[in-house]
């Protein structure tokens, strides 16, 4: 039987309402575990997971997924006594060695006041043993090839290099809003960064068939799946536009086309928001990137709907974007050819600085209520689960 012991994020600092962060955090490390048969516990500040050693990959790739936690480690469990802790020092030092580490260093924490050593004493008593057991290794309190951390609490352990998780808030614990997704490297990031604050999401997609592909419908299912393994579920809703877009074209001045487009799926994504009990939109907007994003625009487009617009990437530069949709996997699906819709219909002259009062009466005059509630009657509405029951299921 193998334990990891997990740290828990910001919710340590919650206070009053940390039991109920808490019991979030569970819930989705039960939902992300699925059928892997495991314990888990929650004490004195930390969670563990205890389970066989054929589960471990299982377990560690759903710990690395898990939003909410600050970092997590295989343990060694062992008495409240100081014999048994130093004698797990030295065969967590001689796991490691024999791993390619020359140099260490002792870390303790000791909850429990009445074990008999304190925190000073057991990183020199556990220093001390492991250089007398494995002389090869080296101390190095500035720059150890490795960590070995003593906790004493209501058992003692003993571990080391424990792996950073994604911090922040359990997925749950901020609320519910509605994504709007496009197929870019930009929208899936923001949706990570607002699962990272504790809000789950539903997510919305506008295509504009036959000039998008099929292709590029598929990429954005992909983009939802890669983000469930972080939000557990997703209900993707995907809305064809083209109708609204010929609409834009043949009535409205092209510089306006790109506004007046966003327009429409700003009001087509409240509707759906409302029906989901989404209490925000969230966009993959950041300040300038591109024409329709200058503040003026942005306030034009946000103009006709009544629920707050959350952009978590607006003050982000593009390399700082890239980088995160990297490391969560969203990067190289991102980039793959297939176009959408906004891409499609761009002009080739976009206005820079809309006016809203201007930018209504355009939008008005194109007369799109009924195509607008034929798109969202035609939706079509893909779930996607995460976790190790991941799935993609067409409703």
């Amino acid at each position: 039987m193998i334990t990891w012991l997990i740290k828990p994020g910001e919710l340590a600092l919650k206070g009053g309402n940390r039991k109920t962060f808490e019991k979030i955090l569970r819930q989705n490390l039960i939902a992300m575990l699925g059928t892997v048969q495991a314990k888990l516990e929650i004490k004195s500040g930390r969670y563990y997971v205890h389970a066989e050693e054929i589960y471990s990959e299982t377990i560690e790739q759903a710990l690395s997924c898990l939003i909410g936690i600050a970092g997590w480690a295989r343990t060694i469990t062992c008495p409240k006594t100081a014999d048994a802790v130093m004698q797990a020092c030295i065969h967590e030092a001689r796991r490691i060695h024999s791993h390619g580490a020359a140099s260490f260093k002792i870390e303790a924490r000791r909850t429990d006041k009445s074990f008999p050593l304190d925190s000073y004493a057991l990183r020199v008593n556990g220093g001390e043993e492991v250089l007398k057991a494995v002389p090869d290794l080296k101390v190095d309190v500035h720059k150890p090839d490795c960590i070995i951390t003593i906790e004493i609490r209501e058992k003692s352990y003993v571990y080391s290099n424990s792996t950073k998780g994604l911090g922040g808030l359990p997925v749950g614990s901020g609320g519910r809003g509605l994504l709007l997704i496009s197929g870019g490297i930009d929208s899936p990031v923001a949706g990570f960064r607002m699962a990272c604050r504790g809000m789950g999401f539903d997510a919305i997609h506008f295509h504009s068939y036959p000039y998008t592909s099929a292709e590029a419908r598929q990429k954005v299912i992909d983009l939802c799946a890669v983000l469930s393994r972080y939000c557990l579920s997703i209900r993707l809703h995907i809305i064809g536009f083209t109708e609204i877009q010929k609409r834009i074209k043949e009535r409205a001045p092209e510089n306006w086309a790109t506004v007046l487009l966003r327009m429409g799926m700003m009001e087509a994504a409240e509707t759906i928001a409302k029906r989901t009990r989404a209490k925000c939109l969230i966009t993959g907007e950041s300040l300038s990137q591109v024409a329709s994003q200058t503040i003026e625009n942005l306030s034009c487009t946000e103009s006709r709907i009544k629920l707050p617009v959350l952009r978590p990437l607006i003050g982000d530069n593009k390399e700082s974007i890239i980088r995160l949709a990297e490391k969560i996997g969203t990067y190289t699906t991102s980039i793959l050819p297939y176009e959408d819709c906004c891409i499609l219909f761009s002009p080739p002259h976009p206005v820079l600085r809309g006016n809203v009062t201007e930018a209504n009466e355009l939008y008005e005059a194109l007369q799109i209520e009924d195509l607008l509630a034929e798109a969202i009657h035609s939706l079509e509405l893909v779930k996607l689960t995460g976790g190790m029951n991941a799935a993609v299921i067409m409703l």
